[in-house]
């Protein structure tokens, strides 16, 4: 998500009124503008990928907290709530058929034959695909490839 499309969707919010959308998106310019501040640099797609990863991460490790401490179905909601908005900003993830056909190409052009070549297949899709797909997913796949 570029930074335009950030305070466009901060605008959208307001315009509609969504608080909750609004608080979030909020949180997540927050975090963009702590990071030029901290590290002096501009921020790229993948550092905001990487933090919207973490947020969702962060939110849902709360929403499992909250729902093991019995809060209200609310608070619940809301969480659940955060979490779908901030999905809808992180990369589509690559899994299923479109994930196993990249496997297999994968292991053809590196020549990969045995589980010692698991780091190098590995690291190759996260080379390819950014990261985003399912690694406990792609290394079962590549696992179940590699003798």
């Amino acid at each position: 998500m570029q930074y335009e499309a950030l305070q466009e969707a901060i605008k959208n919010a307001m315009r509609a009124k969504d608080k909750n959308r609004l608080s979030i998106l909020r949180q997540v310019l927050g975090e963009v503008k702590n990071i030029e501040v901290n590290e002096r640099r501009e921020i790229t797609e993948a550092d905001v990928d990487a933090m919207l990863k973490r947020l969702v991460k962060q939110t849902s490790e709360t929403l499992d907290g909250s729902i093991k401490a019995g809060n209200d179905a609310e608070r619940t909601a809301m969480l659940k709530e955060q979490i779908a908005i901030l999905e809808e900003y992180l990369p589509r993830q690559i899994s299923g058929d479109e994930l196993t056909a990249l496997i297999e190409k994968t292991i053809a052009d590196l020549g990969a034959e045995t589980k010692r070549d698991m780091g190098k297949v590995m690291g190759a899709l996260t080379a390819a695909t950014g990261g985003n797909f399912d690694k406990a997913a792609a290394a079962k796949e590549v696992g179940s490839r590699l003798a």
